[in-house]
């Protein structure tokens, strides 16, 4: 279907949004990405304007294998994701999609949250155009053991060195400032220089039927460190990877861990405003 692209095909950010550019070049490189589908801005649009369009497009689902695993279907607004403007939590990211008809529904409230008052007041407050163009990503969901964010470069102060925040369970815990996360604090050659367990008292699961819930997390598994040492390597070998995938040294990293398993579910640069 036109507008409908492998992941590993998303090269154009202003057809396919920043954010599914960045992973398709990811996913070129070898980098450990989810595997998925690209949706440009215009079959977005399509589908949430045209009632044929979104039956066309409901189809392709349903053929390509939609019905298995759950997916994640998150915003990939051509504009988003950039060192001036990150739009981290602004557009909607739904996890657990399953079926056909359930992911045309998560595009649709996607596409849908580019109109939200927090979405439109941050674009206002950047000076950006308030034209929405909505592009989606449809990705296998990792479910994750472990997950969080990671910086290679200190947002706060600046030094070169990787922060990383992470707690049991997906990623949107974190995100969404469910739970203090753990903190760790790595130098450049790897190295872990400070530490801090949080209180991650919850976690977000995946749920069988669809979808995520809060689980509570036991005394015993909140006070354990979600990382060690085999991961916090693995997580500055990926930074390293980076590096070399995309030119540059400053990274904002969404990652997970499924079992052993390290996989990048986002890269985008480090805002500086």
């Amino acid at each position: 279907m036109e507008g409908m692209a492998k992941l590993t095909d998303a090269a154009d950010p202003e057809t396919f949004g920043p954010k599914a550019a960045q992973l398709g070049a990811a996913l070129r490189a070898g980098l450990p990405v989810p595997d998925g589908l690209a949706l440009s801005h215009q079959l977005v649009s399509a589908v949430c304007a045209d009632a044929r369009a979104c039956d066309r497009f409901a189809a392709e689902l349903a053929a390509g294998g939609a019905d298995g695993d759950p997916r994640a279907v998150r915003s990939s607004a051509v504009g988003e994701d950039s060192a001036a403007s990150s739009f981290a939590g602004v557009h909607l990211s739904l996890l657990g999609v399953r079926g056909a008809g359930s992911i045309v529904t998560a595009v649709r409230e996607v596409h849908a949250s580019a109109r939200e008052p927090g979405a439109l007041s941050y674009r206002a407050q950047r000076g950006l155009d308030t034209s929405i163009r909505m592009a989606v990503i449809v990705q296998e969901l990792v479910n994750a053991d472990v997950a969080g964010v990671m910086f290679t470069r200190n947002p706060v102060t600046g030094a070169r060195e990787r922060v990383i925040e992470a707690s049991w369970g997906l990623g949107e815990s974190v995100v969404a400032g469910l739970v203090t996360p753990d903190r760790y604090v790595l130098n450049t050659d790897g190295r872990l220089t400070e530490r801090s367990l949080g209180d991650k008292d919850l976690a977000v699961r995946y749920a069988e039927t669809g979808g995520t819930f809060e689980e509570s997390v036991t005394p015993e598994l909140a006070a354990r460190p979600c990382l060690g040492d085999a991961e916090l390597a693995a997580l500055h070998e990926l930074a390293l990877q980076c590096d070399v995938a995309f030119c540059s040294t400053e990274h904002d990293i969404e990652f997970a861990l499924h079992g052993d398993q390290l996989f990048l579910l986002q890269r985008r640069p480090i805002t500086r405003a």
